[in-house]
Formats: C-alpha cells, sequence, structure tokens
C-alpha cells in the first residue's frame, strides 16, 4: 500500500464529536478490513502531528454494533500513530459520577456479542495481555489534563461496553451498578483491546451525559439518544481542550509489544 503522512497520536471522535481541527489534510487510508468509517484527519497540534477519525463517520451513519473498528484501528497503526485517545459519550451507572464530570477508566467489562473484535481471527493465532486495558501512562496523561482544565474527573473505573444500539433496560442498569461498575458506553469494546493487538497505546476519556436508567434510588428518566448528543455537543469544546491539553504533553514514544502481523 502507498505510504500515508504519518502522525503520532491518534483520536477517535465520539457520540457528538465530528470535528477536532481545523486546518487538516484528509486521506482515505485502504485496509486489510475494509474502508474506515470515513477519512483520516491529519493535522498538527504543536509539534505533534494528529490523527482524527470520528468512531461513527461524519454524520454519525456508523451504529456502535457495526463500526469498523478493526479497519479504524489499522489504519491508525498505518499512519505511524503510537498513543490513542478515545473519547466517548458516557452514562453513569454510580450517584457519585455525575453528568458533566469525566472518568478514565482503568478497567473494562465486554457485554457485546457478534462485533469482530480480534486481528487475529485465523492463523497465526494470538492471545494478547488484556488484565490492564488501559495504558497507565496515557491514563495519567489525560488524567492531569482534565485537572489542569478544572474539570471534576474519576482517577479509575470500570466501563461496562454494551451491544447498543438500544440503551438498558432498567434491570440490566441496576444489575451492572451492582457490579460496582461506574460507566456504560456502547464502543470501548472492541476498540481497546484492538489498540493493544496492534500494539497501540491507548487510554478512553468518558464525558458523563446522564444517569443510567437504573440508577440506585432515584426516578432517573429513560435516556435519549437526542439528549445524549446534545449534552455531548455542548461540551465538545471541553472536551478539545482537554485533548489539546494532553497532546502537549510528554508522550511515550515507543509502541507496546504487537502481535504478529504488525
Amino acid at each position: 500500500m502507498a505510504v500515508e503522512p504519518q502522525a503520532q497520536v491518534g483520536v477517535f471522535g465520539g457520540s457528538g464529536f465530528y470535528r477536532f481541527l481545523d486546518d487538516v489534510t484528509e486521506v482515505e487510508v485502504e485496509t486489510p478490513h475494509g474502508p474506515t468509517s470515513g477519512p483520516v484527519a491529519l493535522g498538527r497540534v504543536g509539534e505533534v502531528t494528529v490523527a482524527f477519525l470520528p468512531r461513527h463517520g461524519a454524520h454519525h451513519q456508523h451504529p456502535p454494533h457495526l463500526l469498523p473498528y478493526r479497519a479504524n484501528v489499522w489504519a491508525l497503526h498505518h499512519l505511524g500513530v503510537t498513543n490513542v485517545f478515545g473519547p466517548c459519550a458516557s452514562g453513569s451507572l454510580q450517584p457519585h459520577v455525575a453528568p458533566g464530570s469525566f472518568v478514565v477508566p482503568d478497567q473494562l467489562v465486554d457485554r457485546t456479542w457478534g462485533r469482530p473484535d480480534t486481528f487475529f481471527d485465523r492463523s497465526p493465532v494470538h492471545h494478547v495481555a488484556f488484565a490492564d486495558p488501559y495504558d497507565e501512562d496515557l491514563r495519567q496523561v489525560a488524567l492531569a489534563a482534565c485537572r489542569a482544565e478544572g474539570v471534576e474527573v474519576h482517577d479509575g473505573g470500570t466501563v461496562v461496553t454494551i451491544q447498543g444500539p438500544r440503551f438498558s433496560t432498567r434491570a440490566e442498569s441496576r444489575w451492572f451498578g451492582a457490579q460496582g461498575w461506574e460507566v456504560i458506553n456502547m464502543t470501548q469494546h472492541p476498540e481497546a483491546v484492538l489498540c493493544r493487538e496492534a500494539g497501540l497505546r491507548y487510554a478512553a476519556i468518558a464525558l458523563i451525559t446522564d444517569f443510567d436508567a437504573g440508577l440506585e434510588d432515584s426516578d432517573v428518566p429513560a435516556v435519549t439518544q437526542e439528549e445524549v448528543f446534545a449534552f455531548f455537543e455542548a461540551n465538545v469544546e471541553t472536551v478539545r481542550k482537554v485533548l489539546f491539553r494532553a497532546l502537549a504533553a510528554k508522550l511515550p514514544d515507543a509502541r507496546l509489544e504487537a502481535g504478529p502481523g504488525f
């Protein structure tokens, strides 16, 4: 494949976050896993070249259970990316994690099914270590950026990834919260594990948009797509500021060990 412009950092945009930088060059990256969610926008933040890709597409045309996760991650790897930040709209499963706050999770639970979630579904077989799903160095960068920006941020927490595109029932939500999990989302799996397989360091930055419907001891109304999108869009400038601070920090300059073929 032709050599594409190189980038050091990748950013996956979430629901309501479809543009990041103003002065960009868009590139189409052909991948062995089909087309990406859309063109990759390459731009500069100081001395760093950033590859930005809205995971749902520029017009939110890809639902979470059908996202081209493998193509998206493969494209960032092909462009030379070492570090990936994954901002994402998320719901809260706990009363102390309020809408408007941020969570930089350290654990993940997968409750999805049927998604292509590995690069190694045929020979050669590769079993990736995934006890700690998020890169600790990048997590610390994201935490410091949130604190410097003055936003409330929770250090650590478990994000449970549901299949979507529907939201949880109240019973499901109560079950997740009873496990002690803090955050609910539809896209962290398999995005995080694919980055690990490709040797890319990955950290999520979850913007809490709502209390999930099963939150105990409250009359939380059923969340709607329109409310989630509107909340994220109202706070997207804060997400951008946090990312700009993170990108200006000292980031790891070496990838993790990747599986065969990368």
